[in-house]
């Protein structure tokens, strides 16, 4: 599983024109569920989002966690991170996970963050979507399940 990590004062996802996902301070996160991920995979990327120390504290150092901080999570599903640029001039998708599967996994990976972060939004599995942000800092971060 990888995912895009954008620490922001404030983000929203829209799919035709209606604003489907909305937060302020806190972490636009882009997922991307490979072929090969399991449960495992989901638990682990879950809590180093929510516990990644990359709020700033008093003194200016990232040593507070999105949780820590009371913030607000927005994720959003992105089978193209799972692309492959190596060859040629099209991406190849094929380490990414089908459709169906995927949206079960992305489903409860939102359910689990749901059970750990007061506010938590999304966009919509599939579809079209302008995606709008703040990033603060700018702060941003790619992490992944098997590296």
């Amino acid at each position: 599983m990888r995912a895009v990590i954008q620490r922001v004062k404030e983000a929203s996802v829209t799919v035709d024109g209606v604003v489907v996902g909305s937060i302020g301070k806190g972490l636009m996160v882009l997922v991307g569920v490979g072929k090969d991920d399991a449960e495992r995979d989901l638990d682990w990327m879950i809590e180093k989002i929510i516990n990644l120390r990359i709020f700033e504290d008093s003194s200016g150092r990232f040593d507070t966690s999105l949780l820590d901080i009371g913030g607000e999570l927005l994720l959003v599903s992105q089978f193209t991170l799972h692309g492959d640029c190596r060859k040629g001039r099209r991406p190849s998708f094929s380490d990414a996970m089908p459709a169906e599967q995927a949206r079960e996994i992305f489903e409860r990976l939102v359910a689990k963050a749901r059970e750990k972060v007061a506010h938590v939004e999304t966009g919509v599995f599939q579809a079209m979507m302008d995606v709008h942000l703040v990033n603060d800092g700018p702060v941003t971060l790619i992490i992944d399940s098997r590296t």
